[in-house]
């Protein structure tokens, strides 16, 4: 079994949560660093452990084996798990525990409508105000994403797409609206990596991604709207068929 780590990619992971039926214990938890700070770190293991479908919706947690899992007592892990149930990627429930929330289709929808609302008024904030410098490492990441695409390194894609919106964000000085942005998308994170195998999905993103600098560069604001539009909508395209293949994972 793989480990959990801010560095560990999954691999193969989502075509197997596609399997119809099939539900895999989650994988063991790394020990946290006793020389960085420990909640953050559980945090960190949890949610991309849930985002990543390593540990699938409505699987039970038990504060103990985490606690033992990561080396550390039962309170931090209790307070990563309340703050997980916060942001909705956990359901606490009286008298029977603590469980990995299922991917609530209403969620999807609401996280996508704030996100489309926030980063299409970033894109055209930003056209035609972007610096040399924002748009050639954004087509350096560009260039990494079409390398993950061409060798199928799904994980790597995504790293190098939250990449690519957060440098939006930051270059048109709303770094806010990017940490807002992350708490409200993770609702729609573990549709996104459940939709990474689905062919010729990266290449539509990384298409997408293209147009979208483009506009930006050039500085169309209704056309970089437009495209961010689109952009942000592919989640909604994919979410439906995902949840009619697999409806053990989804709720209303």
């Amino acid at each position: 079994m793989g480990k959990i780590s801010g560095e560990t990619r999954f691999s193969g992971n989502a075509a197997k949560v596609r399997s119809a039926g099939q539900r895999e214990p989650s994988r063991t938890l790394e020990p946290v660093n006793n020389r960085m700070p420990i909640s953050p770190q559980i945090y960190e293991r949890l949610r991309r452990a849930i985002t990543t479908l390593v540990m699938l919706p409505s699987e039970a947690l038990s504060e103990q084996d985490l606690a033992q899992q990561l080396g550390v007592s039962r309170t931090p892990v209790r307070e990563a798990l309340i703050r997980l149930a916060d942001e909705g990627l956990i359901d606490i429930l009286p008298q029977r525990g603590s469980f990995v929330a299922p991917i609530r289709l209403s969620d999807v929808e609401e996280a996508q409508f704030i996100r489309e609302a926030l980063e299409v008024s970033v894109v055209q904030k930003l056209a035609g105000h972007g610096s040399e410098g924002f748009v050639a490492t954004v087509r350096a990441n560009l260039a990494m994403q079409a390398k993950a695409v061409a060798e199928g390194d799904r994980d790597l894609f995504l790293e190098l797409d939250e990449a690519f919106h957060r440098s939006l964000c930051e270059e048109a000085g709303l770094p806010k609206s990017w940490r807002l942005i992350q708490v409200v998308k993770l609702q729609m994170d573990r549709v996104r990596y459940l939709s990474l195998p689905e062919p010729g999905h990266l290449e539509t993103l990384l298409a997408q991604h293209v147009a979208i600098l483009e506009a930006v560069e050039t500085g169309e604001v209704k056309q970089a709207g437009a495209r961010m539009t689109a952009h942000l909508r592919e989640v909604l395209r994919t979410v439906h068929g995902l949840s009619l293949a697999r409806p053990d994972l989804f709720r209303r």
